[in-house]
């Protein structure tokens, strides 16, 4: 299309570096010229930055150099002008301690890189875990209009004729090598299985549930998430966003009218539909915390209680994402939500429209893979918030990945101080430990490893695997995988590092857990608990330099979505003066 400055309704923040006659218009516009830009790009016509998390060490998203073409085509064809900006990328593969301890400083980055830009919109290219949460939570914070394009999940895995879903299977083959039930050729065999193209995690892990929680807070277009990376509706779906975003930033359709506490509402309960990661709640509270949205652990489990989990996706069930995206995808999802009154109709999306709108015609064409409520794998799914004197401020557990007969459970406390303290112990045959114990882990929130790795979904001790059994009621302040599964009690708050109630438990403490309750409970005198907790000292020194001391100081509790203090609230778009 010709673009014609007279269609804008108002300068573009972009002019304040590009456009006029001044000698700073100049030294900017002059320098972008060297790629060969000609001039008239400069008339007025939005700058559309294209925030690509893309890595060699980001396997997930090594895609996106390629998918960013379609982007830049589609802005392109709509009138913009396309600039590909580079910005931080967390691996989930790769980063130590964990990637989670890089979430708050990828959306830091991404927050400076949009406001110091001359960027009238953002194109937010994200796939892997912590780079969806870390984008949105930027462009929530500046307010420039913004649409998520994600890269989609790896195709199907095989091995030996059934389905490999990744994370999923790596915890179960693991298991089985412990329990003598596979060999590790076999479990060399498989690897090659699990990645058999490139994209995210084909389970309904924490890369598909963000996609999906993007696509249902209408940050991204209605289909968004399920497409399979190398599938061609990926392409498509990206240069569609690029033309999309070029008219949002005519409309100035900003993240603060999308992302209102009816699209968080219509997310939670749409986690609990698909049987999303536990993971959502920290990156879901994050981002509210972003907007000004008031949402909590409470509305969490309120909203969240009643839905049926009917996406039969492993780790919760049988498939992968590339059936999902065949039955129908997050659409189907969202439009049996509203079916069944648990979706506010009228949010609006990055569509400019209802996201009733968009989902109100989707066809479901498989019904073993998206099951009516009456089959559901789950009848209360979503997240249950657990409180009670070893949880003041709330633990949470994903009912679909746990085990029936231990969502009411007393047992023995088995304790282990650290992550290090776990390993060194539990392949011990002399571990007083058994199927009837409860597994506590300490020490790894946010503060505790540093970052709130993803270890609470603790291996079983190979002689109580070696029976048979595979599952155990395991408690910590940690974060699990996605793709992982049990009946696993995460996120415990206060953490054990702060000195929550969970730093004083020990060994051959009694546990209760009472998951319709809703409870979990220390089985001590309160007067014997605040004793411990009066004689509690803190284990060691805090880091006392470079960002490590950065995110020990100013990192919150996971119960309020582990954000940075001073990162709360919009800091808004203005444009920054210029030193030159």
């Amino acid at each position: 299309m010709a673009f014609r400055p007279a269609d804008w309704p108002r300068r573009l923040r972009s002019q304040e570096w590009y456009g006029g006659t001044s000698r700073d218009n100049i030294y900017h516009r002059g320098w972008l010229k060297n790629q060969g830009y000609p001039h008239d790009l400069f008339d007025g016509r939005p700058v559309i930055g294209i925030l690509n998390t893309w890595s060699d060490l980001t396997p997930c998203n090594g895609h996106l150099r390629e998918l960013a073409e379609k982007v830049k085509a589609g802005i392109w064809e709509a009138g913009g002008l396309p600039l590909e900006v580079p910005v931080f990328s967390a691996s989930e593969n790769t980063f130590r301690p964990t990637a989670m301890m890089y979430r708050n400083l990828a959306a830091m980055a991404v927050e400076e890189t949009m406001r110091a830009q001359p960027i009238d919109g953002a194109v937010l290219m994200v796939g892997c875990d912590k780079t969806t949460p870390s984008l949105i939570m930027g462009a929530a914070s500046t307010d420039i209009p913004s649409i998520v394009v994600t890269g989609g999940p790896m195709l199907n895995g095989w091995f030996r004729g059934e389905r490999v879903g990744s994370g999923t299977a790596l915890w179960q083959m693991s298991e089985d090598i412990k329990a003598g039930k596979m060999s590790q050729e076999d479990f060399l065999e498989a690897e090659q299985a699990m990645s058999r193209s490139t994209g995210t995690c084909n389970t309904m892990g924490t890369a598909s549930t963000m996609a999906s929680m993007a696509e249902a807070l209408g940050m991204a277009l209605s289909g968004n998430a399920a497409i399979p990376a190398v599938d061609a509706r990926r392409r498509v779906m990206a240069q569609i966003s690029g033309r999309r975003i070029v008219q949002m930033v005519k409309d100035d359709l900003k993240p603060s009218d999308v992302l209102t506490r009816a699209a968080f509402e219509n997310a939670i309960r749409c986690n609990g539909a698909i049987g999303g990661s536990t993971n959502a709640v920290v990156h879901l509270l994050a981002i509210a915390g972003r907007c000004g949205v008031d949402i909590t652990l409470d509305d969490w489990d309120r909203l969240g209680r009643d839905v049926p989990t009917i996406v039969n996706l492993m780790p919760s069930g049988k498939y992968l994402m590339e059936e999902f995206f065949y039955a129908g995808g997050l659409p189907v999802v969202l439009k049996r939500l509203g079916e069944a009154g648990m979706l506010h109709k009228d949010a609006l999306t990055v569509s400019g429209g209802a996201i009733w709108d968009e989902v109100k015609d989707a066809v479901n064409w498989n019904e073993d893979v998206i099951r009516p409520a009456d089959k559901a794998l789950t009848a209360s799914g979503g997240i249950a918030v657990l409180r009670g004197n070893l949880a003041p401020e709330g633990a949470v557990l994903k009912p679909s990945a746990a085990s029936p007969h231990l969502l009411r459970h007393r047992g023995r406390a088995v304790v282990f101080e650290d992550i290090d303290d776990y390993k060194a112990k539990i392949a011990d045959d002399t571990l007083d430990i058994d199927e009837t114990c409860v597994m506590v882990l300490k020490n790894c929130g946010p503060k505790g490893y540093p970052g709130m790795s993803e270890v609470g979904n603790m291996g079983l001790p190979p002689k109580v695997l070696k029976k048979g059994i595979t599952d155990m009621v395991r408690v910590s302040d940690a974060r699990m995988s996605g793709t992982a599964y049990g009946t696993v009690v995460l996120h415990t708050a206060p953490e054990a590092a702060v000195g929550g109630p969970l730093a004083v438990v020990r060994d051959g403490d009694m546990i209760e857990l009472d998951v319709e309750a809703r409870r979990l409970t220390l089985d001590i005198p309160d007067d014997e608990l605040l004793r411990r907790l009066g004689d509690w000292t803190a284990r060691e020194e805090a880091p006392q330099s470079g960002y490590a001391k950065l995110f020990h100081d100013h990192v919150e509790g996971a119960d309020t979505g582990a954000d940075f203090d001073f990162l709360r609230g919009c800091r808004g778009r203005d444009v920054p003066k210029d030193s030159h």
